[in-house]
């Protein structure tokens, strides 16, 4: 467990609307000629329209530097250090992507970049963030787009990115297939994405307590989050290789417990929730921590290169023949 002090606003985590209807592929360009706009719309014309919205909302309260995000950020980065293979042709997807780029640091040999998120104010404030002298070689385009349509060729990139970025998308299963086929073969896909345990210990049983004396009920206030145990199927649906799961945990200590009320609860329920809060949680030095689960994923697109496992029932030795062997040898010294 990590103790990060200050945070990301809450916003990120507010629940929206999810559609089961089909998505219609749109592209249109935009005044800014640096910034390339590639949009969806579904049947009923909204729920992309709220989900951009959201994160436009998010834009304008993210501050700069934001201590868990970089932290979270640099971790799901230092990945590529542990990689012989560099990465050319890279892809990051909304999330963190101000981040992502100012802590690159030449991690993963990367010589193009391609910056995307469904929010155009997002990916503004990538385009517009301080450049690190590292990263000035490096050819950089922003895209506006969805996760779930990539506007870019099949086999065309070496490396899909996300940071805290893909618990946003409608269909998480689909928009890893859609990072699988953008990916050369042998590419790697790298992903952090908010666990199921996210904010669960404090700001759930806080807000559920509040709105049981306030409202007599509880409802969902938060976006559904994937657990541990569904990430490494994820992996497996959207047809990665080598599919690798690993868990952090990040405590974050804020001043107030108003920072954690979601908007959409009454004034009253709200006022009672941060009560709450602060009464159960509050640390000793007066701070209110919050605890955010990260899941870090790492999937391979196929290459006749890649170990692979023997066929079912090629052994040509059993176990029970190794345990023997060793028991002997054992015995024997």
């Amino acid at each position: 467990m990590r103790i990060v002090v200050g945070g990301p606003m809450l916003s990120l985590l507010l629940r929206r609307k999810r559609s089961s209807l089909p998505w219609l592929w749109r592209a249109t360009t935009t005044t800014t000629s640096t910034i390339r706009s590639f949009s969806t719309t579904d049947n009923n014309g909204g729920d992309e329209f709220v989900q951009s919205s959201k994160r436009d909302r998010a834009a304008w309260l993210m501050r700069p530097k934001d201590s868990l995000v970089d932290a979270v950020a640099d971790n799901l980065l230092d990945r590529l250090e542990d990689c012989k293979k560099t990465f050319p042709t890279a892809l990051c997807l909304g999330g963190s992507l101000e981040a992502i780029r100012r802590l690159l640091c030449g991690r993963g040999a990367i010589e193009k970049l391609i910056m995307m998120d469904t929010s155009y104010d997002m990916v503004k404030l990538c385009k517009d963030a301080e450049e690190d002298a590292s990263n000035k070689n490096i050819e950089t385009s922003f895209v506006v787009g969805d996760e779930e349509f990539l506007p870019v060729k099949e086999s065309s990139v070496d490396l899909v990115i996300s940071c805290l970025g893909l618990h946003w998308t409608n269909d998480l299963p689909g928009a890893m297939i859609q990072s699988r086929l953008a990916l050369k073969p042998d590419g790697l896909f790298l992903a952090a994405i908010l666990g199921g345990e996210t904010l669960k210990l404090e700001l759930r049983i806080a807000c559920t307590v509040a709105q049981m004396e306030r409202e007599g009920g509880i409802s969902p206030r938060l976006s559904p989050l994937a657990q541990v145990r569904d990430a490494g199927n994820l992996l497996t649906r959207a047809g990665f290789n080598l599919p690798g799961v690993d868990v952090d945990e990040y405590t974050v200590k804020y001043p107030s417990g108003e920072l954690f009320c979601p908007v959409m609860l009454k004034r009253e329920t709200a006022l009672a929730t941060a009560s709450v809060y602060e009464s159960m949680f509050a640390a000793e030095d007066g701070t209110i921590p919050a605890t955010f689960q990260v899941i870090y994923m790492t999937g391979w697109k196929e290459h006749h290169s890649q170990q692979k496992a023997k066929s079912r029932g090629s052994a040509t030795i059993s176990f029970k023949d190794i345990k023997k062997q060793f028991s002997d040898g054992g015995s024997s010294g």
